[in-house]
């Protein structure tokens, strides 16, 4: 028999309503940390005998707080449950999983909600069950605690470097050995990252279930400028496919460069001194070209290139796409404007000179294909010389692309964006090395 909550969490979203809007104020505050009677049914936990629950999702799904719901629902059914709570630092951990809006204090009832013992990094509940906070950045620690349970958030970002996220994963596995019944809530967007394509590989198995979901199922829930902004900025990109939509894009096989390795070279924007500064032109091929690749890319004093800005323009016309290089070249202070004069030099040289006649202009030939000369740049993202100073979803979407062998699998006609970056890097490191057929002014 069903109870009054399970009747609730069936019902249409006006029923709840109307079932709150008749109640007193003091019934009305309990009635909203019932989270069974106002969760959507995919951030309630799946029925069955699993032992990973992995909610993976776009942002703004809800993924939080049904993975800080979880655990308070352990907790208070099980007065000795001792819960991992694992983020890739103890600072999200604590911001995010703890103290943040959909954290466990926000979401637990004041009669009920337990304290946070920062130096302890221990939230104890009123029953006696405990969550102790740990960092995917130290796999370490977890080896030697037990639990009965564990809530992992965004595993898709916990540390790559020396397999620290599986290590991590694999301790707490191994320290899942209190009570009769241990399991782990993992809470994460997609991303093509070794734990998470393993556990996606033990889906078939009745032990792991995953909840899929987008950042639309809970729009009712988010701003409207929010939606209208995200769609504006990424729409038709793999990135919102991925964290919009909530689609686990996998790598395409033979590809340069990979979601994981474009993961691991993301850093935040940040004051650095650039030996040099260049902007790097892929010209349409005619005066109405699709796109107009234009990437700002810098070396810094610490011998590392940094992709500063993707600056490029779709279905613009000479004068429109030159001025975008100018501007783009006065606001980096670029030393250099490095353009591929296959497609018409003489035109490339003249339209951007009409933008700015003093534009420090290099043309470029390419005496091999695309990926010939993409090869070596992708040799440096490998061995740590690339770092990207925030997401370019377009670009990167391109870069995954493009693959060994000449074939280009991404989206559009040409990888526009990605044929600036390479160009633009390899003037900036490779130099001659690659034989990039330059022809100086």
């Amino acid at each position: 028999m069903k109870t009054g909550i399970d009747w609730l969490a069936d019902v249409d979203e006006s029923v709840r309503q109307s079932v709150a809007d008749s109640l007193d104020p003091a019934e009305r505050k309990e009635f909203d940390f019932h989270w069974g009677m106002i969760a959507r049914k995919t951030q309630l936990p799946p029925p069955g005998d699993w032992r990973v629950w992995m909610i993976m999702a776009g942002r703004g799904f809800g993924k939080t707080r049904a993975g800080a719901e979880w655990v308070r629902s352990v907790a208070e059914s099980h007065p000795g449950a001792r819960i991992a709570l694992v983020s890739s630092s103890l600072a999200e951990a604590r911001a995010v999983m703890v103290e943040g809006e959909s954290g466990l204090l926000a979401c637990s009832p004041p009669d009920r909600r337990p304290t946070f013992a920062s130096s302890l990094r221990i939230v104890q509940f009123p029953n006696g069950a405990q969550a102790q906070l740990f960092s995917a950045a130290e796999p370490e620690t977890l080896r030697g605690p037990q639990h009965s349970h564990a809530w992992c958030d965004e595993i898709g970002k916990w540390p790559l470097s020396h397999n620290r996220a599986t290590r991590t994963w694999d301790n707490l596995l191994m320290g899942l050995r209190v009570g009769k019944d241990p399991r782990i809530t993992a809470t994460t967007t997609p991303r093509a990252v070794p734990l998470v394509q393993r556990l996606l590989a033990q889906e078939p198995d009745s032990s792991t279930v995953v909840t899929r979901g987008s950042t639309y199922d809970n729009a009712s829930n988010l701003p409207k400028r929010f939606l209208e902004a995200i769609d504006s900025e990424f729409a038709g990109s793999q990135l919102a496919r991925q964290e919009i939509g909530g689609e686990f894009l996998r790598d395409i096989e033979g590809a340069l460069w990979t979601r994981s390795m474009l993961e691991q070279v993301q850093e935040e924007a940040r004051s650095t001194e650039y030996r040099r500064i260049v902007v790097a032109v892929d010209p349409p091929a005619s005066a109405e070209g699709d796109e107009c690749g234009i990437i700002v890319a810098g070396l810094g004093e610490d011998g590392i290139a940094r992709v500063l800005a993707d600056c490029s323009l779709a279905h613009a016309k000479p004068d429109r796409w030159a001025k975008g290089v100018a501007d783009a070249a006065q606001h980096w202070k670029a030393d250099r404007v490095i353009a591929e004069a296959n497609q018409g030099g003489a035109m490339v040289e003249t339209v951007l000179r009409a933008a700015d006649q003093y534009l420090p202009v290099k043309l470029v030939h390419a005496s091999r294909g695309k990926t010939a000369r993409a090869e070596p740049v992708a040799a440096l993202y490998s061995s740590g010389r690339v770092r990207h100073c925030g997401h370019f979803p377009q670009l990167e979407d391109q870069m995954c692309g493009m693959l060994v062998g000449g074939e280009y699998s991404g989206p559009g006609r040409s990888p526009d964006r990605a044929d600036a970056l390479v160009w633009g890097l390899t003037e900036l490191v490779l130099g001659r090395a690659v034989n990039p057929s330059v022809r100086p002014l």
